[in-house]
């Protein structure tokens, strides 16, 4: 089965406090967005595309040889970047892992999970989730009573109840490339950062019978997002132990 992979690159990452757009910083003298290739490459992905954005120049020129790039000139979320690759993915044939470029720590293994969870379940769509103790800043995943996914809801649209769930979406998805554009084409920015999510796919593939798939990771970790330079830090030091133990 065919297999691509989105990665979503499009952000300046204004906490950084750089001009450097914010997956090519580096860590341990590579780039955050080099990590996240080196994974779905590692998983099994015969095409990977990266959605640039802020500083799309240096982007393309960091993947040449390894990925196409388009570009997302606008940045209106994450539905709207994912429907900038449709001139590439439109007639694809397969599955399509979604990541974003600033989570170097995501392992291949992880990747192959969710894939075959979702091969196996028939599934429209399967999402990456984890628990976290404190799931703040994170879109809650709501389910029913029989443990089936309902919708994520996003922190800032979230009720005081919903903020109390601590399984979190980590922003890490394999969709059907059938009918995932058309779909897309539905979501609207009614939320309270009038942009267009991603994660509405997910209510909106329930509201149509489709199935919707869930992978709970073991280790949150692997998800961690790189927003600032404290969180660098702290990325480049499990990465410096992950390549100790591999001496």
């Amino acid at each position: 089965m065919k297999l691509a992979a989105v990665i979503l690159a499009a952000g300046k990452g204004t906490r950084m406090k750089s001009k450097v757009p914010k997956v090519l910083h580096k860590i341990c003298g590579n780039s955050m967005l080099s990590y996240v290739l080196d994974a779905v490459e590692a998983a099994g992905v015969e095409l990977s595309v990266v959605v640039a954005g802020y500083g799309a120049d240096l982007v393309t020129r960091e993947v040449a040889g390894r990925a196409q790039v388009v570009l997302q000139e606008q940045q209106l979320g994450t539905a709207h970047a994912l429907l900038q690759t449709r001139s590439l993915l439109q007639d694809f044939g397969g599955q399509v892992l979604v990541l974003c470029g600033d989570t170097p720590l995501i392992e291949p293994a992880t990747l192959v999970k969710l894939v075959e969870s979702h091969r196996s379940s028939g599934a429209a769509a399967t999402l990456l989730t984890t628990e976290l103790a404190e799931p703040a800043g994170y879109g809650r995943v709501m389910r029913d009573e029989r443990g089936h996914v309902l919708r994520i809801v996003e922190e800032k649209d979230a009720s005081p109840q919903e903020k109390n769930v601590h399984e979190v979406n980590t922003g890490i998805y394999c969709f059907e490339s059938e009918g995932l554009f058309e779909a897309l084409e539905k979501v609207t920015p009614d939320n309270a950062q009038g942009e267009y999510y991603l994660t509405d796919l997910v209510e909106a593939y329930r509201a149509s019978d489709k199935i919707v798939g869930a992978v709970r990771l073991a280790n949150p970790v692997e998800a961690t997002g790189i927003n600032d330079r404290v969180q660098l830090a702290e990325v480049e030091r499990v990465i410096r132990a992950r390549v100790i133990q591999e001496i």
